[in-house]
């Protein structure tokens, strides 16, 4: 005779679903986590990326290079230009640059000038701009 198995059921997913058809947004959270208002060292525990700031510039970067036509965009596999994209997002770098001035590690100063550099040479050569030495 078989005995009777204890079954631990998670219907979590059923308030999840719920949720979605209530809010239409399916990544929208019952209420806010902790991990939400306030990311730290547990951020990358949670599935979330890690927050750093040559991350921020690297992705900042990627998406100009998107802007550019010079990278596929990851969800439609298609290179499309949008320059004035591109240089609102090159800008945003080179804002950047001014205001953390005297605040970043040598790396972190090094790898924004470089992309900086990199990203300003790309967008002249595909808007045709005229460069001066």
């Amino acid at each position: 005779m078989d005995e009777p198995t204890n079954k631990r059921v998670d219907e979590s997913w059923k308030q999840q679903a719920e949720r979605e058809k209530q809010t239409g947004n399916p990544a929208a959270p019952k209420e806010p986590s902790a991990a939400a208002s306030s990311p730290g060292p547990g951020a990358a525990e949670s599935g979330a990326p890690e927050v750093r700031f040559d991350l921020f510039i690297s992705g900042l970067a990627m998406e100009a290079l998107m802007a550019l036509g010079d990278v596929a965009h990851p969800t439609t596999r298609k290179q499309t230009t949008n320059l004035p994209q591109a240089r609102y997002l090159i800008d945003l770098l080179g804002v950047l640059e001014q205001k953390t001035t005297g605040n970043l590690s040598a790396d972190e100063q090094r790898l924004l000038k470089d992309a900086l550099y990199q990203l300003r040479m790309r967008y002249l050569t595909k808007s045709g701009a005229a460069v001066s030495t």
